[in-house]
């Protein structure tokens, strides 16, 4: 298949490394102007794929967009004339509430969202090649965005082939919802706190962690995403262990002075909370604490 990856970052290179290395004939765009964007991936050589080439864009079976949230808007703009309309788009970002802004847009396209538990970590200091480290094994999830998302039921396999495990999943949003319950607890603490996943684990985040759990429990079902406190609570404990020696994006992305995915990960709660009229004090005091520290952050 010809795919492009928009925005190689951490999760968009490993996957570009792995396409490749699956057969598929797969570029980039990134907002660097050379033709070429080199990826090392681990101590693996390093791999030149052609960067921001029209041909490459208008003959893609497959567009893997893996930019921030906040970006996707401006990065599906950035392609949008070279697009053509049978090609396949895959929403692959954290977060929620991107593809409900773009539904006049994306309605054109047949449309995919995965979610993935891989763990991936650029270093921001390679330029070229940019090196990427693989940090965690995961699992990957694909579903509908779109009616016509429906009917690329096919691209598990491909993508499996190329990552394993990939599998499909009837309700997408289900998922969806499941990793952004973990986001909004991990990402927000590792941030404020700049500590590895790992130590969430300790007991003094255990009262906290609880709140959070609820509060996001009472949304999910309001919202008609069956569930209770203890899976949740289950499954975030889970992902804590799991990775536990990583850094969650949002901590790094407060290290570095840029802005976070916070509107689209505990904002989107908020957002639906409110709809609800479900009060979510812990989650919101989370939130006005990320965003004083990206104000505080930019300024410097």
């Amino acid at each position: 298949m010809n795919i492009v990856i928009l925005g190689p970052g951490a999760v968009g290179s490993l996957w570009a490394v792995k396409l490749r290395q699956a057969g598929h004939r797969v570029s980039v765009w990134s907002r660097r102007s050379a033709s070429l964007y080199s990826i090392q991936l681990d101590d693996h050589p390093a791999i030149d794929f052609s960067n921001q080439t029209h041909a490459d864009i208008s003959q893609a079976d497959l567009v893997v967009i893996t930019v921030k949230s906040w970006q996707v808007s401006s990065a599906l703009e950035s392609v949008r004339p070279y697009l053509q309309p049978e090609t396949m788009l895959l929403f692959m970002h954290n977060g929620m509430g991107v593809t409900e802004e773009l539904s006049s847009y994306i309605n054109h396209h047949p449309c995919l969202i995965a979610t993935t538990s891989h763990g991936a970590l650029r270093d921001e200091s390679s330029v070229c090649p940019v090196r990427v480290c693989h940090t965690g094994a995961g699992e990957t999830w694909l579903g509908a965005a779109t009616p016509s998302g429906q009917q690329c039921q096919f691209m598990t396999d491909v993508l499996n082939h190329a990552f394993a495990p990939v599998c499909w999943h009837d309700n997408i949003e289900q998922a969806q919802w499941k990793k952004l319950a973990v986001n909004c607890v991990i990402n927000p603490l590792t941030a404020i706190h700049q500590c590895a996943n790992g130590q969430l684990a300790s007991y003094q985040f255990s009262q906290q962690i609880s709140a959070l759990i609820t509060e996001i429990s009472q949304v999910m079902n309001a919202e008609g995403i069956k569930t209770h406190p203890g899976a949740l609570n289950k499954l975030v404990f889970q992902v804590i262990e799991n990775t536990r020696e990583n850094h969650s994006s949002m901590y790094q992305d407060i290290l570095s002075h840029r802005t976070t995915e916070i509107d689209y990960i505990t904002g989107y709660l908020l957002k639906i909370a409110g709809k609800h009229q479900i009060a979510v004090p812990e989650n919101e005091k989370l939130c006005q604490q990320i965003k004083q520290m990206e104000e505080k952050g930019q300024k410097r």
